[in-house]
């Protein structure tokens, strides 16, 4: 049997999926701030307060740093990546027919749709981009790499009024 099959992954690891699973999209935990407090890395001393994250259940930055924090942990494991969860967080977040576009875009550039890239991130932050109609456009910013060489993707990602994602695009729709 392969280590990775199913039948050898540890319970409490499924129920720890199924756990994150249920606060990413039941509950809508917000994962608004930055993601330096989620970047792992060697624990360091510090006097600085302890960060803390909020957001607003309906609203659209919320919505999105929800996702991609999520997103990011699914697919950010190089060992044993989540498909399963990455899955059903597009199914949650992403309206049918962008999902549909974005598995044609997927295809046609071999890359990540949600992150345009074939890797993840190291970091990123969510920012308000404002309304637009009847729909809300949110600004995703992706640094990958670390230290001296790194590389930073801003992404628009347009929210339709009942909190779905509709589009993601590398310009803006304004």
């Amino acid at each position: 049997m392969n280590r990775k099959s199913p039948a050898h992954r540890r319970p409490s690891r499924r129920a720890a999926v199924a756990a994150g699973l249920v606060l990413a999209v039941g509950l809508g935990v917000s994962t608004q701030v930055s993601a330096q407090a989620a970047v792992r890395g060697p624990a360091k001393a510090s006097t600085a307060a302890p960060q803390s994250v909020s957001g607003t259940s309906g609203q659209a930055v919320t919505r999105v740093a929800d996702f991609y924090g999520a997103y990011i942990d699914a697919k950010g494991d190089y060992t044993d990546p989540d498909v399963t969860l990455a899955t059903a967080l597009r199914k949650h977040y992403l309206t049918p027919g962008f999902a549909k576009r974005l598995a044609a875009w997927e295809k046609k550039n071999g890359a990540d749709g949600v992150l345009r890239a074939q890797n993840v991130p190291a970091r990123w932050t969510v920012t308000d981009n404002g309304s637009m109609g009847h729909s809300h456009e949110v600004i995703v910013t992706l640094t990958f790499g670390s230290g001296k060489t790194t590389q930073k993707t801003r992404l628009f990602v347009l929210v339709e009024r009942y909190n779905h994602i509709a589009d993601i695009e590398t310009t803006s729709a304004r």
